[in-house]
C-alpha cells in the first residue's frame, strides 16, 4: 500500500497548467470598506469619450448616472483624456465641460500623423502648434500624449518620432506658454519590452494581448525613458504629468530622482495599483516625500463605484494582501496580491484634489 506521504508527493508532482492555477490564500486579514474618498477627489486620469470604445459610442452613455456615481463616491471632478481635437474635442466639451461646469475637465490630443505628410517638418509643427492654441481657446485644459508618439508615428522619411525629437520643441514650448499641463504616457510596463520567455512576469497578459509586446520592434524601454527625461529637463516652464507613476512604477527610485531633479515633473497613479501595492513601503515613502507632486487617477473605464472604493481602500487603509483586480480569476497584470498604503490625511488631501486643482488651474 502506498503511504500517505508518497501519495501527496505524487499528486504534487503531476504536471499542471499554470493557467489552471488558482491558489486560495488562507491569510486571515482585515478588510476595510471605504465608501467615499476622505476628501472631495479629482480623478485626473480617466476616459469618457469615444476613442477607446471600439464601437464609436460614448464610454458612458448616461452622464446623469455618472454624476450620481461621482457624488456617491465623493468625486468632485473627472479628467477626460479623450478630447482629441477638432470636432471630437467640441463634442466632448459640449457633453461634459460646458454642460456640467466644474465636474469635468477635458484634455486634447494632437494628430501626430501630420509629421508624415509631404512637405517640410516645420509646416507640420506649425500646424500642431496652431491646433494646440485652438484647443485651448475652445476650452481644453491639458494635452494628452500617448505612447504612440515614440512607438508608432513616423516622419516623412519613415523614421519613428520620439518625444525628444527636436522638431517637436515648439509644441512642448507652446504648451508651457499656454499654461497647458501635458499628461504623457511614454512607455508601457517594462515586461512588455522584454523577451517572451519563462522569466517574463507578465507573459500571461501578453498572451491575451500580443499587440502589447514591443520586444522586437521599435526603441527599447530605456530609450523611451531617456526621451521623456530629455523633454522634461529641457522645458522647465512646461508642466508634465508622467502617467502611470511616471511610466516606470517598477522603479520608484527612478521616479523619485525625476521628481527630485525636475520641479515640473509630476505623476499620476492611474492603472498601477498592482505595481505600487507590491512595494507599499517604498510607494508610501515616495508619496510622502513628494506630497505636492502626485495626483490621484484611476484609469478605470468605464468607471464604477466598486472601482473607486477599491482605490480608496488601497490608498487610505492599512489592509494587507488583497486582490488588486477583484473579480478576475487570474490577476490581469501579474500573479501577486497587494498591500494598502495607509497614507496620511495630509498626503491624501493633496493627492486627491489639491495637486490636480493647482496643475489644472481649476
Amino acid at each position: 500500500m502506498v503511504d500517505l506521504r508518497t501519495r501527496i508527493r505524487n499528486r504534487a508532482a503531476r504536471r499542471r497548467r499554470l493557467e489552471d492555477f488558482r491558489p486560495a490564500s488562507q491569510l486571515v486579514a482585515p478588510r476595510t470598506e471605504i465608501a467615499r474618498a476622505a476628501f472631495p477627489a479629482v480623478d485626473a486620469h480617466n476616459h469618457l469619450g469615444k476613442w477607446l470604445t471600439g464601437d464609436g459610442g460614448w464610454m458612458l452613455r448616461d452622464v446623469g448616472a455618472l454624476l450620481a456615481l461621482m457624488d456617491e463616491c465623493n468625486i468632485s471632478t473627472v479628467v477626460n483624456l479623450d478630447g482629441r481635437c477638432g470636432l471630437d474635442l467640441e463634442d466632448n466639451l459640449d457633453r461634459y465641460d460646458r454642460r456640467h461646469p466644474g465636474r469635468f475637465v477635458t484634455f486634447c490630443q494632437l494628430d501626430w500623423s501630420s509629421l508624415a505628410a509631404p512637405g517640410s517638418a516645420s509646416q507640420a509643427i506649425a500646424g500642431l502648434v496652431a491646433d494646440l492654441q485652438g484647443a485651448v481657446a475652445a476650452g481644453a485644459r491639458g494635452l494628452k500624449v500617448w505612447k504612440t508618439l515614440g512607438l508608432h508615428y513616423r516622419d516623412a522619411a519613415g523614421q519613428l518620432v520620439l518625444a525628444d525629437d527636436e522638431r517637436l520643441d515648439d509644441v512642448w514650448s507652446a504648451a508651457g506658454e499656454l499654461g497647458l499641463p501635458i499628461l504623457i504616457h511614454s512607455a508601457d510596463p517594462v515586461a512588455f519590452f522584454q523577451p517572451l520567455d519563462d522569466t517574463n512576469e507578465r507573459v500571461e497578459e501578453l498572451a491575451v494581448h500580443p499587440d502589447w509586446w514591443f520586444g522586437d520592434t521599435g526603441p527599447s524601454f530605456g530609450r523611451l525613458m531617456e526621451a521623456l527625461e530629455s523633454v522634461v529637463s529641457r522645458f522647465p516652464a512646461t508642466v508634465f504629468i508622467g502617467a502611470h507613476v511616471g511610466c516606470y512604477a517598477e522603479n520608484l527610485g527612478w521616479v523619485d530622482r525625476m521628481m527630485t531633479d525636475y520641479a515640473n515633473f509630476n505623476v499620476d497613479v492611474g492603472g498601477r495599483m498592482a505595481e505600487l501595492g507590491r512595494q507599499p513601503r517604498a510607494a508610501r515613502r515616495l508619496f510622502e516625500k513628494h506630497p505636492d507632486r502626485v495626483v490621484f487617477g484611476t484609469d478605470e473605464y468605464p468607471v464604477t463605484a466598486a472601482a473607486y472604493r477599491h482605490w480608496f481602500r488601497f490608498l487610505e487603509s492599512e489592509d494587507e494582501y488583497f486582490e488588486y483586480a477583484p473579480g478576475n480569476l487570474v490577476p490581469p497584470q501579474g500573479r501577486w496580491n497587494v498591500h494598502a498604503l495607509g497614507l496620511t490625511p495630509a498626503t491624501l488631501e493633496q493627492m486627491y484634489a489639491a495637486n490636480a486643482r493647482r496643475l489644472l488651474r481649476i
